[in-house]
C-alpha cells in the first residue's frame, strides 16, 4: 500500500526556530511520509515548493520561514512576496502549498522570544500537518 507523501521545506534563517515548526508537523503526520528540505532563506520558499509540486510525488507541501525586521531590509515586503509565491505555486501545480511562515512585529535575539517563538511554531507545524491532511481527505472526494 502506497502511503501519501507530505514535502517540509524549512528556510535556514533562524533555523533553532523554524526547526520547531517541522517538529509540530511530525507530531501529526509520520516522519516515514514526510520529505524535508532545507533552503537558504525564505524567499527561495516559492521556488524550492514548485520545483517539489511539479515531481507529482507530493500531496501537500509544508513551507516554513521566520521572517524577521532585521532593520536591512523591508521584512513585511519579504512576508508578502513568499506567501503571493507559495499560493501562486499551489494554484499553478493543483497541490496545496501550506504556509508555516510568521512575520513578527516585535521579535528581539533574547532567550524569552526565542523561547514563545520555538513553541508558537510548534504549534503552527501541527497545524500545518492538521491543515495538510484535511485538504488530502476533502481533495479525494472530488
Amino acid at each position: 500500500m502506497t502511503h501519501t507523501r507530505y514535502a517540509f521545506i524549512k528556510a535556514k534563517w533562524h533555523s533553532d526556530i523554524v526547526d520547531s515548526s517541522l517538529e509540530g508537523f511530525l507530531k501529526i503526520i509520520p516522519s516515514d511520509q514526510v520529505d524535508v528540505y532545507d533552503v537558504p532563506g525564505a524567499l527561495e520558499l516559492p521556488l524550492m515548493a514548485k520545483s517539489l509540486a511539479e515531481t507529482g510525488k507530493y500531496s501537500a507541501i509544508a513551507a516554513a520561514a521566520f521572517v524577521v525586521d532585521g532593520g536591512i531590509y523591508r521584512h513585511d515586503f519579504v512576508a508578502q512576496a513568499v506567501v503571493d509565491g507559495i499560493v501562486r505555486v499551489g494554484l499553478e501545480t493543483n497541490v496545496p502549498i501550506l504556509s508555516v511562515s510568521l512575520t513578527p512585529h516585535q521579535y528581539q535575539e533574547t532567550a524569552f522570544h526565542d523561547k514563545i517563538f520555538k513553541s508558537h511554531f510548534i504549534e503552527k507545524g501541527k497545524e500545518a500537518a492538521n491543515a495538510a491532511l484535511s485538504i488530502v481527505k476533502a481533495r479525494t472526494k472530488i
